[in-house]
């Protein structure tokens, strides 16, 4: 199961709106890797499948989301499994998708598959938030990306921020663009900066994947950021339309202003902050949030801590929301609540918040 989930990663980008499933088929000719192809495309347990030929019968697959049951653009996976002759079915996640929930594993059952729920759960939710969470939500994954020194700082007095972190921390932070299907910016952001928001190699050149801009507030003319959408309304109203055409990540690049507009809605799932080795040492600098709402330790907002990274002499974290880690935790313990209906054997995975305390 651990290869499948890593797997999965390479389709990270590629497989949304739909989820990046990771596959690994054990036949008596050998081990066999599939993963969720393009929309329209292979899902992961065909892609192994098909890799594998003609020696399906009496195999063994691990998949790290339950395989599908409805008629998309593809047939369902589970009539693929059935009719090909697979045995043995483990299954890392339940799908939370309204349209399948149980229902591919209710099916493997009626056709006297051995099934197995819950390997390495915690970790197969936590790289299928976005997911999760917008098929759970409606919703988007948020991400909140900054970069600041030690000391908090995202901007000199005289509004300058270019640039606090080094190129090598530019380059992952394009990366994590690429991994979202839109940006959230605010008019301030686009007047004082101007700054293009489309994701970027090492040497400037466009990425396969660009994330969609939107501006909150009015895009001054000739604003590099164009194409990109205006947005004056509700943030929620906002996350909501885009949840319902299929977007699974945003990240919220905006100043101190609309970052802290997002934290005081608690709409925030993800943390993505670069630090710099570097102090202002002046309270008039600018803070990475525009909030002055705290007064005591009791009302201070924790999250847990999810990674961490050098980047040169930069160092890069993310720190999950606590509503977050609720939401994967109810996704992976759906598993043993199926297992129990259906009489299932169930592999007992620790709770997210433990698996964040674990080195990757």
């Amino acid at each position: 199961m651990l290869r499948a989930i890593e797997y999965s990663m390479a389709s990270r980008r590629l497989a949304r709106p739909n989820p990046w499933v990771g596959a690994l088929l054990r036949t008596k000719t050998g081990e066999y890797l599939g993963r969720t192809q393009r929309p329209g495309g292979a899902h992961a347990e065909i892609d192994a499948m098909a890799k594998a030929g003609n020696v399906v019968t009496g195999s063994t697959l691990s998949v790290t989301l339950e395989p599908c049951s409805y008629y998309g653009r593809t047939r369902p996976c589970v009539d693929a499994i059935i009719n090909g002759g697979v045995s043995s079915v483990s299954i890392s996640l339940v799908d939370p998708d309204e349209n399948v929930s149980g229902n591919g594993i209710r099916r493997l059952v009626e056709s006297n598959r051995k099934v197995t729920i819950g390997e390495h759960s915690s970790k197969s939710a936590l790289r299928l938030a976005p997911y999760i969470k917008q098929r759970v939500t409606k919703r988007p994954w948020v991400v909140a990306k900054m970069a600041m020194t030690l000391d908090g700082r995202v901007a000199a007095t005289d509004g300058s921020s270019k640039w606090i972190t080094s190129g090598l921390a530019r380059e992952h932070a394009h990366q994590l663009r690429a991994d979202s299907d839109a940006i959230i910016v605010g008019a301030n952001t686009i007047r004082v900066d101007n700054p293009r928001l489309d994701a970027r190699d090492s040497l400037g050149g466009p990425l396969e994947y660009q994330p969609q801009r939107i501006v909150l507030g009015e895009i001054p003319p000739g604003s590099a950021v164009m194409p990109a959408t205006s947005y004056r309304g509700e943030l929620s109203t906002l996350l909501d339309s885009l949840g319902s055409r299929g977007y699974l990540q945003v990240m919220v690049e905006g100043g101190p202003g609309v970052i802290s507009q997002f934290f005081s809605q608690d709409l925030v799932d993800q943390y993505s902050i670069y630090f710099a080795p570097a102090i202002f040492g002046s309270a008039r600098a600018r803070s990475a949030f525009d909030l002055n709402n705290v007064v005591t330790m009791d009302e201070i907002w924790r999250g847990r801590l999810k990674k961490t990274q050098r980047l040169g002499d930069d160092v890069y974290i993310e720190v999950l929301s606590m509503r977050a880690i609720r939401l994967l935790e109810e996704a992976r313990l759906a598993g043993e609540k199926i297992a129990q209906e259906l009489g299932l054997a169930y592999v007992e995975d620790h709770p997210i918040e433990e698996e964040l305390c674990l080195p990757e």
